[in-house]
């Protein structure tokens, strides 16, 4: 046989042998400290709700939002995301409910934070799209666009709100510019600096988001193009890392991730904070689909997606998946 370059001195496949080898000698890990949950808490029901668009996934009652919390803490999972579904005709224009100490969302913190204490970071989503009944992110001026800095003022308020009900993390998500810095500022002056601020930093108008809308009762109609990032655009995540950053960021974050690694990667490698990645909802939905149609095997379709993400830089991935994930992933451990 003629010798090629290395060939047949080097045998890259000499590593991937047997199980235990592939095993030894795996570049990325993934952990169950890897992974937060996103849940969604809803007002006005006494039992979950199905999210219909995504197999396995419910709407929660404060009650069965405590046992998810239990169950991620039991499986190994770091966090918790909650996002509240509040009931249609507590909407209003500024998303006033979004900021009553009372409504839905800040009873969930609350009911987190009693029932795991320490032992789950608890993190919300901090936006107005769910309280809003117009769905925009935001406060809207009377000719119908987003008004970036009334908006802000908002998320001040918001930021306090749920500092008070027992977030250790909030999540801006709206995209609007300057509201890592506004939100520092207000959780600092109300005695919150030790709450972390995790920066949605990346986030495309994407057509993936389609079953969260359902998930969190979305009002939205029309899209939100004007303040979230173009699919065609890549160099501008650095300069949206760069402005968070320089506001306080403590963590910030890549979503969608799947369609997006190419984006995370580039992140990950210039910031110096952790970097997180949202695998979204119409993620999910197509992996749960194919599985349903026989096409793929879920399971190791899922890991694989998040190993993906991970390999990519993330060193945290919110996923729907966390917690069943996350029992595989020990349960493999404690088989090793």
């Amino acid at each position: 046989m003629t010798a090629y370059a290395n060939f047949p001195g080097s045998r890259p496949r000499r590593l991937r042998t047997t199980p235990t080898m592939r095993r030894m000698v795996a570049e990325t890990r993934l952990d169950p400290a890897n992974l937060i949950l996103p849940a969604f808490v809803r007002e006005g029901i006494d039992a979950p709700v199905a999210v219909s668009a995504m197999p396995g996934v419910y709407q929660h009652t404060l009650d069965t939002l405590r046992k998810a919390a239990v169950e991620a803490v039991s499986a190994g999972v770091s966090g918790i995301m909650l996002f509240g579904v509040p009931e249609d005709g507590k909407k209003d224009a500024r998303g006033t409910v979004g900021t009553d100490p009372d409504g839905i969302l800040q009873l969930g913190l609350r009911a987190v934070r009693e029932e795991v204490g320490d032992d789950l970071i608890v993190m919300s989503d901090l936006c107005l799209d769910e309280f809003t009944d117009h769905g925009h992110c935001g406060v809207l001026t009377a000719d119908g666009r987003v008004d970036n800095d009334a908006t802000l003022e908002r998320y001040a308020e918001m930021a306090q709100v749920q500092a008070d009900a027992g977030a250790h993390v909030v999540g801006p998500s709206g995209m609007m510019d300057g509201q890592v810095g506004v939100i520092r500022d207000a959780l600092d002056q109300t005695g919150h600096e030790d709450v972390s601020i995790l920066a949605y930093t990346v986030k495309y108008s994407s057509a993936f988001y389609g079953p969260f809308r359902e998930a969190v009762g979305s009002s939205l109609t029309g899209d939100r193009k004007t303040y979230q990032q173009d699919p065609a655009n890549a160099r501008e995540s650095l300069r949206e890392l760069a402005l968070d950053l320089a506001e306080g960021a403590d963590m910030v974050m890549v979503k969608p991730a799947g369609p997006y690694l190419d984006i995370l990667a580039k992140v990950a490698e210039v910031a110096d904070v952790p970097v997180a990645a949202y695998q979204i909802s119409g993620e999910y939905a197509m992996i749960e689909a194919a599985a349903e149609k026989g096409w793929i095997d879920r399971d190791k379709a899922i890991l694989e997606s998040l190993t993906g993400i991970r390999r990519a830089g993330a060193q945290m991935i919110l996923t729907y998946w966390a917690t069943e994930a996350a029992q595989w992933l020990g349960r493999d451990a404690g088989q090793g």
